[in-house]
């Protein structure tokens, strides 16, 4: 088991290594790197969720409207473009070929990974105590102690990118968000809050 985790944690090493260094191997990592590089990783799916989910409503709503059952409600805080209704109905009819319970069960699907993509998002945001998109070496502390994992400051930052990332990869996959609950509730007890900046930023993302 150790060993299959440290084959996950490498593999991730290398990725986030090629992500922050990009073509120059040699740049020099920066005091925010930690909190770019992982709010961005979350943010890149995020905007993936958005539009999975979009697509989905877009055609559960279409169904609906085909037949004579009033669509859904939307999603508060949630916004999309919708497709006009000759498109829709090819993009839908080709793309659920089972009808509406094919796009109910992918709406609930999409609807469950944006609520794990975006609740990390906030999970991530609440972390940086000072708003200054950087973790400090003491949030960073924190972060990992409100995980339950052991964080060294000796260490380089590819490592705690690393062990983020993971573990946003495996709350993702799995659709359980006990840990970030567990999370959040520790680090409020240590003051940590959701700030009108971190508001601000989940709207962003959110439009």
């Amino acid at each position: 088991m150790c060993h299959r985790r440290n084959i996950v944690v490498g593999t991730v090493l290398v990725s986030v290594l090629a992500i922050v260094s990009g073509n120059s191997w040699s740049a020099p990592l920066t005091d925010n790197t930690v909190f770019l590089t992982f709010t961005k990783h979350i943010a890149r799916q995020v905007s993936l969720d958005k539009e999975a989910f979009a697509r989905a409503s877009t055609c559960l709503s279409w169904f609906y409207k085909a037949t004579p059952k009033t669509p859904p409600p939307p999603v508060q805080g949630i916004s999309w473009n919708r497709p006009a209704s000759s498109q829709a109905e090819q993009d839908c009819l080709r793309q659920y070929p089972g009808g509406m319970e094919a796009a109910r069960d992918d709406f609930a699907k999409t609807q469950a990974l944006l609520s794990v993509s975006l609740t990390v998002y906030e999970f991530a945001l609440v972390a940086d105590h000072n708003d200054d998109q950087s973790y400090s070496p003491a949030e960073l502390q924190d972060l990992f102690h409100s995980l339950s994992l052991a964080y060294d400051a000796a260490d380089p930052p590819l490592s705690p990118i690393a062990t983020l990332t993971a573990r946003f990869d495996r709350w993702y996959r799995t659709r359980n968000l006990d840990e970030v609950m567990q999370g959040m509730s520790a680090l409020y007890e240590r003051g940590y809050r959701v700030t009108a900046q971190d508001r601000a930023e989940l709207d962003r993302v959110m439009r």
